[in-house]
């Protein structure tokens, strides 16, 4: 996709009455619906408002362009993965390597159930990858991993713990990404996370030792 001109994707407003939330609520709705049965390429304001049921003039009211809805749902998704991230790897009272298996099971759960839309917000990034907004956003995931890596490598230099942190973050996201391209039930889900854990943690383990 040829690159684009930067625009504005922060919202136009926050809703502040219910009638606000729901209007917002059914837009976002909608526009997860659009994205994934018709993709980034085709997604227009005009289909989300029309499948939403409001006017595109109600929708500009909260999102001045289509740049700005998609990354509201890819903002919505970091937090939420930013969260469970926080509550999981945050857990002091659990020995670390735990917390890893406990995230990478989450993490390929989360790929698999949610993988039409994350493959579609995945081809929308060239319309907000660049902005100030994506970059925060990816750096409050960045320094969460970073305080649990000083737990699981409290003797490791900084640049063991970074090289850690890239090597398990990038091949979880491939792994994940490669294995929700298709439909997997409960037990495969678990032995493939188990799998890629005990991978994780013989590196890190090998890494305790160094």
């Amino acid at each position: 996709m040829a690159d684009l001109p930067k625009v504005r994707i922060s919202s136009r407003k926050e809703p502040k009455q219910a009638r606000s939330n729901e209007l917002v609520s059914a837009i976002l709705q909608a526009a997860v619906q659009v994205l994934v049965q018709e993709g980034a390429r085709r997604f227009t304001t005009a289909r989300v408002a029309e499948k939403a049921g409001v006017s595109v003039g109600s929708l500009y009211q909260y999102f001045p362009n289509k740049a700005a809805i998609l990354f509201r749902l890819q903002s919505d998704e970091w937090r939420q993965t930013t969260g469970v991230m926080t509550e999981i790897l945050g857990d002091a009272a659990t020995p670390p390597l735990d917390r890893l298996g406990r995230l990478v099971r989450a993490f390929i759960l989360s790929e698999c159930e949610e993988a039409a839309l994350r493959v579609a917000l995945a081809d929308a990034a060239p319309f907000y990858r660049d902005a100030k907004e994506t970059r925060e956003a990816r750096e409050a995931g960045a320094q969460v991993f970073d305080a649990f890596m000083q737990d699981a490598l409290p003797e490791a230099s900084a640049e063991t713990r970074r090289l850690a942190i890239d090597l398990i973050t990038t091949a979880m996201s491939a792994a994940g990404k490669q294995f929700s391209s298709t439909p997997r039930n409960t037990a495969e889900i678990d032995a493939y996370a188990a799998g890629l854990t005990r991978m994780f943690c013989a590196y890190l383990r090998d890494l305790q030792q160094n």
